[in-house]
């Protein structure tokens, strides 16, 4: 099976395909729904694609197709990993979403803003931080009053 490796691919995909449209077929709708096109949609789309690469790229594999090596034009693919970035990465990510709950978006959303500048190699202690609040606030504000999703504000809900 090691010349069909990417068939493990086509399996994750193919499951991650079926998760999405069984969630998005069994979603309840509010019967307020204004057009034909509703909250299932995007999800039944996204699903189906899925499903349909998933197969294409299984039948691809068995008929002899195989992905290219990565020819590693801007990293050294002699190199070790960087782990570092890696954990730093999944502990800001992680705790956004502790923190988004108990202290709202805007703070939670700077931190992760700031935290992943930070993990990533930015090292201005005086503009990220900074940067970070504008663009947390203004996501909360575009998704909150333009596009109508509430997103929790936390303690500077009232300010807000």
């Amino acid at each position: 099976m090691r010349e069909h490796s990417e068939l493990g691919v086509s399996v994750l995909l193919f499951a991650i395909g079926a998760l999405v449209l069984t969630d998005a077929l069994t979603m309840d709708v509010d019967i307020t729904q204004r057009g034909p096109i509703g909250p299932k949609t995007v999800p039944v789309v996204v699903g189906t694609g899925l499903l349909l690469v998933a197969v294409l790229l299984a039948v691809d594999v068995l008929r002899g197709g195989r992905g290219e090596a990565e020819t590693g034009e801007d990293i050294d693919l002699g190199g070790p990993s960087d782990w570092r970035t890696v954990l730093l990465l999944a502990g800001v990510f992680l705790a956004f979403a502790v923190l988004v709950g108990p202290v709202g978006f805007p703070v939670s959303g700077a931190l992760l803003f700031w935290g992943a500048a930070f993990a990533l190699g930015s090292r201005h202690p005086h503009r990220d931080p900074l940067i970070a609040a504008v663009l947390a606030l203004v996501t909360y504000f575009v998704f909150n009053n333009l596009l109508g999703v509430p997103l929790p504000g936390g303690p500077l809900m009232g300010v807000l």
